[in-house]
């Protein structure tokens, strides 16, 4: 495990849950959830195991329970076991969410899940007392609709903020894939589905949330390729990234950069012009560029934040170009498109550009966007107006060129680029 008081620093707590023999299972370990009750621990968390002889007699996935009284010595309770009930699939049953309901008066557990006839649920059981090891099934809070069709609502994550209830969980098999939210004034729903449902583009998944009693902030992974290069394709896992939630006046979330981020970036970086395409008029570290025109900086380090103010226009595309080749050819486009209500990525490739993820840019009037770009190696983050975060997997950024860029005209103001 990892603890960090501040989004910024980690500290690395050593493996605190080992796995099991191919004969018991825990074979694997997943996602899980932690609550205390009392001055004792209890994680819930998944165990996984599809070797075949174990299979023969036992389902793939289950739930299961570690005990402590510091979060430095664990104990597994081997007697403790959930399994799916009665007409759910036992072969996917994972990612257990545990909280004390303070409304219901008791301590719930949320399950992702399948129904017998293989119809993605968010599973509820209960409990007044963890301790005694006896959990109720309830209702699902949630079922995937007909028009959703989601095969899994994984990670599955439920608090209350002001006067909703929100229902987080992820699912990567439909062209909408990541994390998605729900919300609903009850926690047993109805929920309803906001326009635009997704926390962040199909890169950021499995992402749960926490509260330090102040805010409350989405963590997450944002996924690596195979082959690891900006032409490899989608994996599983990745690198942890964290959101701040806000939320809007009307119950729908919006996310932006955690505030001590800013404060790892200290040292101001020089803006320096490498090459102009097209034409482009600077003033200090702000350009004007005509259509189809490019200005072309120089080399990033491994940790960079680069901000700025983008009057794009509303027909066209313009944004910002990373791990830049000499020639231009070769890159990763970050892409805004107003007429298309839409933030995209591309993959630049010997002059080609492949998609490679999009998200709306809703709840945003104007195409006038405070951009703040954070880079750490591989990893970047895109937030616009405080509201929106576009996360990517961007390889060869480390001493590559970078551009802004332009389809129509365009304007990028007080372009400012830090260091730690």
């Amino acid at each position: 495990s990892f603890e960090t008081t501040d989004f910024k620093d980690f500290t690395y707590q050593g493996r605190q849950i080992p796995y099991g023999t191919a004969s018991e299972p825990d074979f694997g370990v997943g996602t899980g959830s932690l609550v205390k009750v009392g001055n004792t621990y209890y994680y819930y968390y998944t165990g996984h195991n599809e070797i075949a002889s174990f299979l023969a007699g036992n389902p793939r996935e289950s739930v299961l329970l570690v005990t402590s009284t510091d979060m430095k010595n664990w104990t597994k309770v081997k007697n403790f076991k959930i399994t799916a009930p009665a007409g759910y699939y036992d072969y996917e049953f994972r990612d257990p969410h545990v909280f004390f309901n303070a409304e219901d008066g008791k301590y719930w557990m949320l399950v992702s899940a399948q129904t017998s006839a293989k119809k993605a649920v968010v599973l509820k059981f209960t409990t007044t007392n963890p301790a005694n090891g006896n959990w109720t099934v309830e209702n699902p809070i949630y079922t995937t609709t007909s028009s959703e069709n989601y095969i899994m609502l994984e990670c599955p994550d439920l608090f209350k903020m002001g006067n909703y209830w929100y229902l987080v969980f992820s699912e990567n098999w439909s062209n909408n894939s990541g994390t998605h939210y729900r919300i609903g004034t009850s926690p047993n729903g109805p929920w309803t589905t906001p326009a635009n449902d997704r926390l962040d583009g199909s890169y950021l998944y499995a992402a749960k949330t926490v509260s330090d009693n102040a805010n409350r902030y989405l963590v997450g992974w944002t996924a690596r390729k195979v082959p690891e290069s900006n032409t490899g394709g989608k994996d599983w896992a990745g690198n942890l990234v964290a959101h701040q939630l806000v939320q809007n006046p009307d119950g729908t979330l919006a996310v932006k950069p955690v505030s001590t981020l800013q404060s790892v970036f200290g040292q101001n970086a020089l803006l320096s012009v490498d090459k102009i395409t097209g034409n482009a008029s600077q003033n200090g570290n702000s350009f004007n560029l005509s259509a189809n025109s490019q200005v072309m900086f120089g080399k990033l380090q491994k940790a960079n934040q680069i901000s700025f103010t983008l009057n794009a226009p509303a027909n066209g595309k313009s944004g910002l170009i990373l791990a830049q080749d000499n020639d231009g050819k070769n890159g990763f486009k970050i892409s805004f498109e107003p007429s298309s209500n839409r933030m995209a990525s591309y993959v630049m490739n010997g002059g080609s550009e492949d998609f490679a993820n999009a998200y709306p840019l809703s709840g945003i009037s104007g195409t006038n966007y405070n951009v703040t770009v954070f880079i750490s190696n591989d990893v970047c983050v895109v937030y616009v107006n405080d509201k929106l975060a576009f996360s990517n997997r961007v390889y060869d950024v480390v001493n590559k060129k970078w551009s802004i860029f332009g389809t129509a005209d365009s304007s990028f103001s007080n372009i400012n680029v830090k260091n730690p």
